[in-house]
């Protein structure tokens, strides 16, 4: 385990609106309003072609290959998430978010590009005095963050 410890900052809440690719509007909200750490919650609607990245498509390979899964339809969404600059300095939105649809769910990380569906809420919270920063990691290819 590796840990660090942070302050908390600046809430904000975001709504953003229809059409919007939420990790593109986060990471520019972030750099707008000098954000260098943050935690998140969202809640709202996910539109169709939306993808998702929801795991390797096999396990422990020696060559890790993102699966990903494009919603058919518009879907209701809840996730978390975190914010930290990556080593350039540039803020990186790491989200999983459950995308459900009448009775079946799918679950994955966004960043391959969730498009809004008429709106979707963010609560921002800063965190300050972080040390935190993604990495690079050789051996997986994850940008990793290192506290």
């Amino acid at each position: 385990m590796k840990y660090s410890l942070a302050k908390p900052g600046r809430i904000f809440v975001i709504r953003l609106e229809d059409g919007d690719i939420l990790h593109e509007e986060i990471e520019k909200f972030a750099k707008k309003n000098e954000i260098k750490a943050a935690s998140l919650i969202v809640l709202g609607g996910a539109d169709t072609e939306s993808v998702l990245v929801t795991g390797p498509a096999r396990g422990r390979a020696q060559q890790i290959v993102p699966k990903v899964h494009i919603l058919d339809d518009v879907h209701e969404v809840a996730g978390t998430g975190t914010l930290f600059p990556d080593e350039k300095g540039e803020p990186v939105l790491h989200m999983h978010m459950a995308c459900g649809r009448g009775s079946s769910t799918v679950t994955g990380c966004v960043r391959n590009g969730v498009k809004v569906w008429h709106v979707m809420e963010i609560i921002l919270h800063e965190l300050l005095d972080s040390t935190g920063v993604r990495k690079k990691d050789a051996a997986t290819g994850f940008d990793l963050l290192m506290p």
